[in-house]
């Protein structure tokens, strides 16, 4: 992968984010469109691995993938329901790490979301006494 192209995704990772009341997470849907898939159903495959693999860990899935509604506009301008999930980090490495890694974008998602969850995770180590704070 050439260095552009890595900037260019990790500019594109990053500005996918979402925050809310403090929280970061991604969408799936949005996910979805960052890893290569383009079916919706064949990319809840990869969720539902990711999900098993959190229940295999003993890791409440509730507390990485919350199932939302979003009002999305259709063709006439009326809008509908869509269903989306939000994610945290570490739900999106596991969803990452049961991607295809021949598509360059998973195999990029997967050292991006590893680096980082690895990062927040030393973050709080550190954060944790300072703070008086257990885990």
């Amino acid at each position: 992968m050439d260095k552009e192209l890595i900037m260019q995704l990790n500019r594109t990772f990053e500005e996918c984010a979402h925050q809310q009341n403090g929280i970061e997470f991604w969408f799936a849907r949005e996910l979805q469109e960052l890893l290569g898939y383009s079916e919706w159903r064949n990319f809840l495959n990869i969720i539902a691995k990711a999900k098993d693999s959190f229940i295999s860990i003993g890791e409440e899935v509730s507390d990485h993938f919350v199932d939302v509604n979003k009002m999305v506009k259709i063709g006439s301008g009326a809008e509908r329901k869509q269903e989306d999930i939000m994610l945290t980090r570490y739900a999106c490495y596991i969803i990452a790490q049961n991607g295809d890694p021949k598509k360059e974008q998973v195999a990029f998602a997967q050292s991006y979301f590893a680096i980082s969850t690895r990062k927040q995770e030393l973050l709080e180590e550190r954060i944790q006494p300072e703070f008086g704070l257990s885990r």
